[in-house]
């Protein structure tokens, strides 16, 4: 059995340890305990705090706007909350608080705080606000200074791409929902634009929001706006659904907002209205939603990644943006079009990828997508001088490495003897059981046609009559790549 001298060793320890600063204080509003990562936090002395009344160490508090002092007088706990105020020194510091009341016997004692210090944060999200604001023209009411992109920007002829932009096109046409998926760098933003761009509210802003980008408490702020005297340094501020009156609202990576969140933006699309953060009045809102995830929807709501009503109220038309591999016949169309921006960016004359460059771009797996591609040709586009052909030379390293070890892969493979010396393959002769004589035909079908077809993933799987994907699943089951 532990002693309670043990105890209080272990609970010190623990206090002491955390990442999160810890402020007690007794019924008198005088502190009694303050950890190490609160002292940092507030940049202040401990043995200067202790024993100290709080008003007297933040003079910018009062019993209404400090955390601590208004659950010791309320007696109800305050989860997650924002709080601004100035330390000693007149420094401003944001954290956010969890805040509960203290008993012993039932009979109140004080107050906790665990705090954790997003200062940084704050700052940066006041800044992205001020963009924001400097952003929207008040005389025209439309968003400067963004790249404005339309359905001219979106390049390819695969078929899966086409119905996309189909779909887009139609949806544009509506003030509906719409969840775009794809991968990292497919090109949801151009997608959204674009649908903007081409609707009734084009001439209205279109304003974007990575909702991973910030915690919860200052994407609210952000989102909704904020009411003067909500917390302490809080300002008369719109929030974007203030500032996209008539307009279009992207919410990226929707799956990263907290379900607190999510189920304040659900009933903003159930209700078209907004509460500003600390606020009373509702305000009435038009906006169109438009959200994104880089993560197959069915795996989000497998996970409660998102809430199913919020899904189905963001998913009134969804689309589908295929990822650059399974685009195979749009990777020269690309390639020709970033070799031409950027030779009219850089005053180059580049003119084509040569044979060995297009090769390893078909074989190639394209994990960042189109974003991937362009950032490959920009480098090979500031490495070339008066040449006129983009070459292997010109390509980054990894690339290369990864194309050199498929290859390599396949012809170590292909050496292998599977027939004993040209002698027929016969699975009953080796006593081999029937999965295992599958497994080795399969490998000896995949390399002939890789060889038939030299070394391209896609001709080879379209020869065995088999997806672009499944090969590439296979040749890494078979350790024929990394």
């Amino acid at each position: 059995m532990i002693s309670k001298s043990e105890l209080n060793v272990i609970l010190e320890k623990i206090l002491y340890s955390i990442e999160e600063g810890v402020h007690v204080i007794d019924i008198h509003g005088k502190t009694l305990l303050y950890n190490d990562e609160m002292a940092t936090l507030e940049e202040m002395n401990t043995k200067d705090v202790i024993g100290t009344n709080l008003l007297s160490l933040f003079p910018s508090l009062n019993e209404e706007s400090s955390t601590l002092l208004r659950v010791l007088k309320t007696e109800k706990p305050i989860i997650n909350k924002s709080q601004t105020y100035l330390n000693h020194e007149g420094k401003e510091i944001t954290t956010i608080n969890s805040t509960f009341p203290l008993y012993h016997k039932s009979e109140k004692i004080g107050a906790l705080e665990i705090a954790k210090n997003i200062t940084k944060i704050k700052k940066l999200s006041d800044q992205i606000q001020q963009l924001q604001d400097q952003l929207i023209d008040p005389q025209e009411n439309t968003r400067k200074g963004r790249n404005q992109y339309n359905f001219d920007n979106l390049i390819g002829k695969s078929s899966e791409f086409i119905k996309a932009i189909n779909i887009a096109r139609k949806a544009s046409k509506t003030s509906s929902s719409v969840l775009i998926y794809g991968e990292t760098g497919t090109g949801k933003e151009i997608f959204a634009q674009s649908i903007h761009s081409e609707s009734i509210r084009k001439n209205k802003p279109f304003i974007g929001q990575n909702c991973a980008a910030l915690p919860e408490n200052l994407l609210e702020g952000i989102l909704f706006g904020t009411k003067r005297g909500s917390f302490t340094g809080a300002v008369d501020r719109p929030g974007i659904f203030e500032q996209a009156t008539g307009g279009t609202i992207l919410l990226d990576e929707i799956d990263s907002m907290a379900p607190n969140l999510q189920a304040k933006l659900l009933r903003v699309l159930q209700e078209n209205y907004i509460r500003r953060v600390g606020g009373t009045k509702d305000v009435s809102i038009d906006v169109r939603i438009i959200a994104t995830t880089n993560q197959d929807p069915k795996f989000l709501l497998d996970k409660n990644l998102i809430r199913k009503d919020l899904y189905y109220r963001l998913s009134v038309v969804n689309i589908i943006i295929p990822p650059l591999r399974e685009r195979e016949q749009d990777i020269d169309i690309l390639s020709d079009y970033f070799i031409d921006k950027y030779n009219r960016k850089f005053n180059k004359d580049a003119w084509m990828l040569s044979d060995g460059v297009k090769d390893i771009f078909h074989n190639y797996h394209w994990p960042g997508n189109v974003r991937e591609l362009e950032n490959i040709i920009e480098g090979a586009m500031n490495l070339i001088n008066q040449e006129h052909v983009i070459k292997e030379e010109h390509l980054s390293r990894y690339i290369i490495d990864y194309n050199s070890k498929i290859h390599k892969s396949i012809n170590d493979l292909q050496r292998k003897d599977y027939s004993e010396k040209g002698k027929r393959y016969d699975p009953v002769r080796e006593r081999q059981d029937l999965n295992k004589a599958l497994e080795t035909y399969e490998k000896q079908l995949i390399i002939k046609a890789l060889g038939v077809n030299q070394q391209n993933i896609t001709r080879a799987a379209e020869m065995m009559n088999i997806k672009r994907q499944t090969l590439q699943y296979k040749l890494k089951k078979y350790n024929l790549e990394l």
